[in-house]
């Protein structure tokens, strides 16, 4: 499932103050989803907006790209042997199996926003060798088959006895949670207005949070003003990977109705604007060499960096990564190294909030010039 290290961001050597962590989420914050704030890269101009003044950083004609992924309440308690543990459920194969995470009991402060790992409020544990057995609430048990992770100590995956896992989560699961947020939060808290239910009870195991600062009222504004929205779904396993650690292979779906209206949008003069990276990864796992997009489902081991370029997204928007997050060389790609630079910097210096529960970032085309790593290079 993991494959090989990726190369270094462009920013490895920013800090980001741990202050920095949105804690909470907006509305515990202020006045609504809506009320965190949006920086806009285009290019190396960067400006500051209110994210509920969407609407007039976009134009009639754009389409947003929005993963409808629920999250579950993917984490649980488990004992092996008789030490306590959490149990991450991150993907679900097409063989039944699970891909868990096993991570050591504990809500303290957890790395710092700039650290290695990206989101490591509880410290990964060992699982012990392919066979040993962790017990599950309600009598049920998992068995850990197979390692995935390079280390074999943190993921693998592992087959659910005396139970279906989906029930499992609905009775005792807990969305995961990570040190640097203040408290535990209901689900509907990591659910987007976007979140559609599976059939099969499959979903993310981490919300798709840039869609998160959306509301109902914003989505017509936007509707109104002329711009589209084309799901797509991509179901996101957990975001505690090591550092230079690749994401791991992802099951999504681009239906047709959301290629057909993609390639009509470019063929229009129209820019493509994926809702969070979960939404470039799916459009450029179903793009063609040519740059059109077809329907497509599946599984995705896609990874987007400025070396493979992107060839139907014009824009992003998404929340703010940690420096060594691997997301990053995709914002790179997209932006171009000088336009991300220039937007993290100012990030830091304007107190922008990191996080699924923090800021937003806008990135657009510079459409006075045509910079290297730039989408419309693509075009």
């Amino acid at each position: 499932m993991a494959g090989a290290a990726v190369g270094r961001t462009a920013l490895e050597g920013l800090r980001v103050p741990d202050a920095l962590s949105a804690r909470v989420p907006a509305e515990q914050r202020g006045a609504g989803r809506d009320d965190v704030r949006l920086l806009v890269s285009r290019g190396t101009e960067v400006s500051h907006h209110a994210f509920r003044d969407l609407a007039g950083q976009l134009r009639a004609g754009d389409v947003l790209v929005v993963n409808t992924s629920r999250t579950l309440p993917a984490a649980v308690e488990g004992r092996l042997g008789g030490e306590r543990l959490v149990v991450h459920s991150s993907t679900r194969g097409d063989d039944g199996r699970w891909a868990v995470e096993l991570r050591t009991p504990g809500t303290g402060a957890g790395a710092g926003v700039g650290a290695g790992r990206r989101k490591g409020a509880t410290s990964a544990r060992a699982g012990g060798p392919a066979g040993a057995v962790v017990r599950l609430p309600g009598g049920g048990h998992l068995v850990l088959e197979e390692p995935l992770d390079p280390a074999g100590t943190r993921l693998w995956w592992a087959r659910v006895a005396g139970g279906d896992v989906a029930g499992l989560l609905a009775r005792y699961g807990r969305p995961i949670r990570y040190g640097y947020t203040e408290r535990d939060q209901p689900l509907s808290a990591y659910q987007t207005v976007f979140a559609l239910p599976s059939p099969d009870g499959s979903g993310s195991a981490e919300m798709p949070s840039a869609g998160r600062p959306f509301t109902a009222r914003l989505v017509a504004e936007l509707v109104s003003r002329g711009v589209q929205f084309a799901p797509i779904r991509l179901d996101t396993g957990v975001a505690s990977a090591e550092a230079h650690e690749p994401p791991y292979p992802e099951r999504f779906e681009v239906p047709a109705t959301t290629a057909r209206l993609v390639n009509a949008a470019v063929a229009g003069g129209g820019r493509i604007v994926a809702v969070g990276t979960t939404a470039v990864r799916a459009l450029e796992s179903a793009a063609g060499p040519g740059g059109g997009v077809r329907a497509a489902a599946g599984w995705t081991d896609l990874v987007v960096t400025p070396g493979r370029g992107v060839r139907v997204v014009d824009g992003l928007l998404t929340g703010l990564h940690e420096p060594a997050a691997s997301h990053l060389l995709m914002l790179e790609a997209i932006a171009g190294r000088p336009a991300l630079e220039r937007a993290y910097t100012e990030a830091v210096r304007h107190l922008y909030l990191w996080h699924e529960f923090g800021d937003v970032h806008l990135v657009l085309p510079d459409e006075t010039a045509h910079s290297p790593g730039c989408a419309s290079n693509f075009r």
